[in-house]
């Protein structure tokens, strides 16, 4: 496996994993430590398509992302809400912690890719 190329958000993402479980206790019960490190592999996939969409500049990359991986998340039993939760997480653990300009990018389009997922859920009760 090819090495997360970007260190720098690695204190973020051990931030994120760690509210998540403090959040989500069941989720420490039914996937234990495997779980935590799945989290964190997560979360480098998520900033490694911000990084990708911002560096394209195309806020399509990621929502078509967003919207990928909730599909496969839905299937292995896990709710949007924990997708959209662990989004929320890291528009808000990157303020002051990113350049100011590639935050309000990263933001637009974790909401764009939020607004995605309930869109595609629309009707659905999202527990």
């Amino acid at each position: 496996m090819i090495p997360f190329p970007y260190p720098e958000y690695h204190p973020i993402i051990d931030e994120i994993t760690k509210e998540i479980y403090q959040a989500f206790p069941e989720l420490n019960e039914k996937y234990g430590e495997a779980g935590r490190k799945k989290c964190r592999e997560d979360n480098q996939h998520h900033f490694h398509t911000l990084e990708t969409a911002y560096q394209m500049d195309q806020e399509k990359i990621f929502v078509d992302y967003a919207l990928w991986l909730n599909g496969i998340l839905v299937k292995h039993g896990m709710s949007p809400k924990h997708l959209i939760d662990n989004f929320e997480r890291i528009a808000r653990l990157i303020h002051d912690k990113v350049e100011e300009d590639k935050e309000e990018i990263f933001i637009q389009y974790l909401q764009a890719g939020i607004k995605a997922i309930l869109k595609s859920n629309e009707g659905e009760v999202l527990g």
